[in-house]
């Protein structure tokens, strides 16, 4: 019963996030000065010379329908929460009409959550590793250098930390490409090699910042703990060092960790937006800019709408099956 009305309660503020995360974003690319449709219609006028105001009215028309701008701001909201929200269905591409949004998002979400993905994982497992140990041996000459190198690197800004790589590796060295270049067409081998040759650089800029946070909290989390009484109790009982750092201290320290974890997955949907814009790397980040640039409403509300439902269902997910995690936390 008390995990039913728990389960319920959770449910409902997943949905009323979502919902109110949605609206804001539906509702704040309308407010931009420009017009889509009316930008394209400058830009076929552009290329295909002079446009008879019944044809431009036409095209007019046939373009709100087909973005699903016509009526009013309240229809609109309807018919996106029916088709956006509820089906994934955004609508074709402004800036690559008439290509559907879903398919331009199902060619630059691999990249992102590959890139994501992996630093996340990686910089949670080492900055968690490395944490654990400046904390729980806080004395020790390596864990001080260690804890100093963490403070150094955390407060610097991820696209600062891309540029250096960039201006160095790149363009002083010349050591990786100053732009990404995906190789398509040319077959799995050359796709490859571009992929990995083009992503080290935005991977150790995302991997230094994330792992310095991590060991920053794990380092302050881990001191905390190895000061409560059930440590010292271990240690009178004559426990090995180890025994404790892992089965008292770690385990003890590391829920709080998991939670910042699963929400960090749920942000890999959106990429990082100016890593990948600095390193032209195809994106979900890339993505937003070009449609932020111009103003493609359909795009905007797909890229974001993804990572507002991505990020929720991952907290709503952590919150159901924390007390299976942690015994010390009930259904209640």
């Amino acid at each position: 019963m008390k995990f039913r009305q728990f389960f319920i309660s959770r449910v409902l503020a997943w949905a009323i996030t979502i919902w109110i995360g949605v609206t804001f974003i539906f509702f704040i690319p309308r407010m931009f000065p420009s017009d889509p449709v009316e930008n394209m219609i400058g830009q076929i006028t552009a290329r295909s010379g002079t446009m008879a105001p019944e044809e431009k009215e036409a095209l007019r028309v046939q373009l709100r329908q087909q973005f699903g701008l016509e009526g009013s701001l309240l229809s609109q909201y309807g018919k996106f929460l029916w088709e956006g929200l509820l089906q994934f269905k955004f609508g074709p591409s402004l800036m690559s009409f008439p290509t559907p949004v879903n398919e331009i998002i199902g060619r630059n979400l691999p990249y992102t959550m590959g890139l994501s993905l992996i630093t996340t994982f990686i910089g949670w497992i080492i900055g968690n590793g490395i944490g654990l140990l400046a904390g729980f041996r806080k004395n020790a000459r390596s864990s001080k250098i260690l804890e100093g190198i963490a403070i150094c690197i955390y407060p610097i800004p991820y696209f600062l930390v891309a540029l250096i790589f960039q201006i160095i590796f790149a363009f002083v060295l010349g050591w990786f490409p100053i732009q990404t270049t995906i190789l398509t067409g040319a077959g799995f081998g050359p796709w490859f090699s571009s992929v990995i040759q083009g992503s080290i650089l935005p991977f150790f800029s995302l991997l230094l910042v994330g792992m310095g946070w991590q060991i920053i909290s794990m380092k302050s989390l881990a001191s905390t703990t190895a000061e409560e009484d059930y440590v010292l109790f271990a240690r009178y009982r004559g426990l090995s060092e180890k025994t404790i750092g892992l089965s008292y201290v770690f385990r003890n320290s590391i829920l709080t960790q998991i939670t910042a974890l699963a929400m960090s997955l749920g942000g890999a949907f959106s990429g990082s937006i100016m890593t990948e814009i600095i390193f032209g790397y195809p994106g979900v980040g890339t993505l937003i800019q070009s449609a932020i640039m111009q103003s493609d409403y359909n795009t905007i509300l797909g890229c974001i709408t993804i990572s507002i439902v991505a990020v929720s269902t991952a907290t709503l997910i952590v919150d159901i099956i924390y007390p299976f995690i942690d015994p010390r936390i009930r259904y209640a």
